[in-house]
C-alpha cells in the first residue's frame, strides 16, 4: 500500500473528524457524521498498522480517535470511583506483579549491605580510611542519633518523603537505561552496610538497628519495589516477547507507573514513621513493633487485594480505552 497516497485520499476525513470531535456543541447531523467518521477512520488505522504499526501517522490517528471516542461516549467517569479503583484494584495488582522480584532485590541489598558492614566492622584500616577515630565516635555517638530529632518532625518527615519519593520515582523512571538501579541500589546498600559497620566496630550495633528498623522494614521495601519496577520496565524493551519494542515498553511502562505513584503514599506513611516514631521515646519493642505492623499491612494490601485483582485480570495498566487501544476493523 502506498501510505502517502492513502494519506492524501483520506486526510480531509481525519481533519474533520477532529473537528468534530473539538467542538463544543454538535447537531444531530453533525453527531452523525462523527459516528460515520469514527467507523470509517478506526478501518483505515487498523489498515494503517498492518503497514506501519509504529509510525507517526498511526499515533496521530489514536490521539485523534480517542478524542473522538470520548465526544461521543458521554460524560466522564465519577473520580471518586476512578480513585477507589485505582486503591483497590490498579496499585495492588501493580503490587502484586512484582512481588517476587521486589523479595530477591531486597535479598541482594541485604547481602551487600552485610559484607560491606562486616568488611568495615572487622578491617581497622578500613575504619581509618573513614575518619578520626574523633569523628566516628562523633557519628556513632551523636550525630546518628541526632539526624532524626535535629529538625521539627513535621519538617522532617516532609523532607524525608520528598527526598525518598524522588528516588522511587527515578528508580522507575529511568529503570529502562538497566544501569541506575543497580547502580542506585549499589551505592545504596553500601552506605548502609558501612553506617553499619561503624556503628558495631564501637559497640552500638543496638543503636543502629532501634534507629534503622522502625521506619527502614517500610522504606527500603518501597525502594526495592521500585527498583523492582525499573528492572521490569528495563527487561520489557530487552525482551519484548511477541509484542513491538514501542507496545512492550508502553504497556509495562503505564501499568509500573502505577507504581510509582502508589509509592508516594507509602513513602508517606514511612516517613511519618521515622519523624514521629524513630525519634520518640518509647521502647525500642514498641518502635520496632510499629515498623514491622505498618510492612505488614502492605503486605496484606499486596497479597490478599493483589492477588484478587490479579486472578480477576487486572495487570495494573489503564483500562483498553485509556490506554488507546487499536480499534477493530468494519
Amino acid at each position: 500500500m502506498d501510505l502517502d497516497a492513502f494519506t492524501a485520499v483520506h486526510r480531509p476525513q481525519w481533519e474533520r473528524l477532529n473537528s468534530l470531535a473539538r467542538k463544543r456543541r454538535l447537531t444531530g447531523g453533525e453527531a452523525d457524521e462523527l459516528l460515520e467518521l469514527y467507523q470509517s477512520t478506526s478501518a483505515q488505522l487498523s489498515l494503517i498498522r498492518s503497514v506501519a504499526a509504529e509510525g507517526a501517522l498511526s499515533a496521530s490517528l489514536s490521539a485523534i480517535l480517542a478524542n473522538a471516542r470520548t465526544r461521543f461516549t458521554g460524560a466522564k467517569s465519577n473520580v471518586f470511583v476512578d480513585v477507589a479503583r485505582f486503591f483497590t484494584i490498579s496499585l495492588p495488582a501493580a503490587f502484586y506483579r512484582l512481588r517476587w522480584l521486589t523479595v530477591i532485590v531486597g535479598a541482594v541489598f541485604i547481602v551487600i549491605a552485610a559484607l560491606f558492614a562486616a568488611w568495615a566492622a572487622g578491617n581497622p584500616a578500613v575504619l581509618a580510611a573513614l575518619g578520626s577515630d574523633a569523628s566516628l565516635q562523633q557519628l556513632v555517638n551523636h550525630d546518628f542519633v541526632n539526624y532524626y530529632s535535629e529538625n521539627p518532625a513535621a519538617s522532617f518527615a516532609g523532607a524525608v518523603w520528598t527526598n525518598n519519593a524522588w528516588i522511587a520515582a527515578q528508580c522507575v523512571a529511568l529503570g529502562i537505561t538497566g544501569v541506575f538501579v543497580p547502580y542506585s541500589l549499589f551505592t545504596n546498600a553500601q552506605n548502609v552496610g558501612i553506617t553499619g559497620g561503624v556503628m558495631f566496630a564501637y559497640g552500638r550495633g543496638d543503636t543502629f538497628f532501634s534507629y534503622i528498623l522502625p521506619h527502614g522494614l517500610m522504606e527500603l521495601t518501597s525502594i526495592f519495589i521500585a527498583s523492582a519496577a525499573g528492572l521490569r520496565i528495563f527487561w520489557a524493551w530487552v525482551s519484548p516477547g511477541p509484542r513491538s519494542r514501542l507496545d512492550s515498553l508502553a504497556q509495562e511502562g503505564r501499568s509500573l507507573m502505577t507504581t510509582a505513584v502508589g509509592l508516594v503514599f507509602v513513602l508517606f506513611i514511612s516517613g511519618l514513621v521515622e519523624a514521629y516514631v524513630t525519634p520518640s521515646p518509647l521502647p525500642v519493642w514498641a518502635k520496632i513493633t510499629i515498623g514491622a505492623l505498618v510492612l505488614a499491612a502492605y503486605w496484606t494490601y499486596t497479597l490478599v487485594l493483589g492477588r484478587r485483582a490479579w486472578l480477576a485480570g487486572e495487570r495494573g495498566d489503564l483500562s483498553a480505552d485509556d490506554a488507546g487501544a487499536a480499534a477493530p476493523s468494519a
